[in-house]
């Protein structure tokens, strides 16, 4: 591993980095991999390359895995045998496994793991890894639940290991642009921003299925329901529309706001909320006959949630309005007839008292609004440092003793708390929540800290 500026570019502006990633100083605390250097005489140590296990490989964590192939990927874990047949061809000097609690007890080599299970089952596979002085890459949401990521936040910190949580998006250059637009005053001061996905694409606002399939002899069911209560195997859970049921997914606010509110945290310097109310859909129509549903075992088909924040440093206490389902915020005067609000499935809209700033989903083409204003503006210097290869590669550099990974669990537990609150709200609709982030309490509502913690079932714990 080379040690100079020049080729390792995340050395090059670490102040102005650090002030970028929040709260990192304790992960960014010495590892355990030595860099080449260190040893000199060209001897190769393991910092050349990271022993990297995957866990849940099926889906998304297939291409985390190939983002990270230049590593050594020594384990592939999933309850799947054929979900995950594919991956496993492509990787064949790795161990296979389906129980990740076996894999990580048996096998000493792995440094880091990486984490695209569903989301249920996220917190659990973390916090295991962390306490054993394994560094993580999970996907979004970093979990279901406030008091899921606040452990890992705080654990993580503990065991000093790096971190990222999988909203790739913060790693691009849009959330960059952003930020430097809005610091710089592009629009003036920010009090609102909309925020929208055309999520879900699952089915949601439904019932639990009746009927009890058996399992396929390629599945552990058990292994998959891990932490969650149990219940009979069903194909309607799997591989994907997990995400619309309470006990195993976030819904779409949990799918997508970890990309597209990403950009909205980090350029307004956000963290805890101080309150947060939901609206959601209540009917169903199957078979051209409207039904009301109750949205206990899904979430609901579609939602609104208002957050508000408070006053930070010199910017002004902030109102935050997500939208999903296909419900859409009011469309900007200022946005051509020809053009489209996001990229057309997602979007942020920024509401600044000079003028509005628009963006795709994970913070992707941003632009101000009208196309004149665009044109005209002149650009300001570059202040943020840009991350060079992929987020799992930020990833990787940060578990060989480089900078924090720009979405460290410093800076995606708090965000992932923000958005999961979203959810909490869901549950009581039409009721403004108070929260108070520091004690991760609701003050006005009590039975709703019933939802805050975590309630596994027997056998599994954090």
């Amino acid at each position: 591993m080379k040690n100079s500026a020049k080729d390792n570019p995340s050395k090059r502006t670490s102040l102005t980095r650090r002030h970028f990633i929040k709260g990192t100083a304790a992960a960014a605390a010495a590892f355990t991999i030595v860099p080449r250097h260190v040893l000199g005489n060209g001897v190769k140590s393991p910092s050349d390359k990271l022993n990297v296990a995957g866990i849940g490989i099926g889906g998304v964590g297939k291409s985390n895995i190939k983002n990270l192939a230049d590593e050594n990927i020594v384990a592939l874990c999933d309850v799947d045998d054929n979900y995950a047949a594919e991956v496993y061809k492509l990787y064949p000097n790795a161990k296979t496994y389906r129980d990740y609690r076996v894999m990580l007890e048996k096998q000493k080599d792995i440094d880091g793991v990486v984490i695209a299970t569903p989301d249920h089952t996220h917190a659990v596979i973390a916090m295991m890894a962390i306490k054993m002085g394994k560094h993580v890459y999970c996907q979004k949401p970093l979990t279901r639940l406030v008091s899921e990521a606040r452990a890992l936040t705080e654990a993580a910190r503990k065991y000093k290991v790096a971190t990222q949580m999988g909203n790739q998006g913060h790693s691009g250059e849009g959330v960059r642009l952003i930020c430097e637009w809005i610091w710089n005053g592009a629009i003036g001061t920010v009090r609102a921003v909309d925020a929208w996905t055309n999520r879900p694409v699952w089915p949601q606002g439904i019932d639990r299925p009746k009927d009890t399939p058996p399992v396929p002899s390629t599945l552990d069911w058990d292994l998959w329901l891990g932490p969650a209560p149990m219940r009979p195997y069903n194909p309607i859970y799997l591989p994907f529309s997990w995400r619309a049921w309470w006990d195993y997914g976030s819904g779409a606010l949990g799918d997508m706001a970890c990309h597209v509110l990403d950009p909205v945290f980090t350029a307004l310097k956000l963290k805890y909320p101080t309150s947060v109310e939901a609206s959601i859909s209540t009917f169903v129509s199957p078979e051209k006959m409207w039904v009301k549903v109750d949205n206990k075992e899904t979430f609901p088909q579609a939602s609104i949630v208002r957050y508000n924040f408070p006053a930070r440093g010199d910017m002004p206490p902030l109102k935050v309005t997500w939208y999903d389902g296909g419900l859409l915020p009011e469309r900007p005067a200022e946005l051509e007839p020809d053009q489209s609000m996001g990229n057309g499935s997602s979007g942020v809209i920024f509401i600044g008292d000079k003028g509005k700033l628009m963006c795709n989903e994970y913070g992707d083409k941003p632009r101000l609004i009208p196309k004149t204003v665009m044109d005209s503006y002149k650009q300001p210097p570059q202040t943020i440092p840009r991350i060079v290869g992929s987020h799992e590669q930020d990833w990787a550099r940060a578990c060989k003793g480089g900078e924090p990974a720009c979405s460290n669990f410093d800076y995606s537990g708090p965000l992932t708390e923000m958005v999961v609150m979203g959810n909490l709200a869901m549950r009581y609709p039409q009721k403004k929540l108070e929260w108070d982030g520091e004690n991760m309490r609701v003050t006005n509502f009590p039975e709703a800290n019933d939802y805050v913690q975590t309630h596994y079932r027997e056998g599994w714990t954090l």
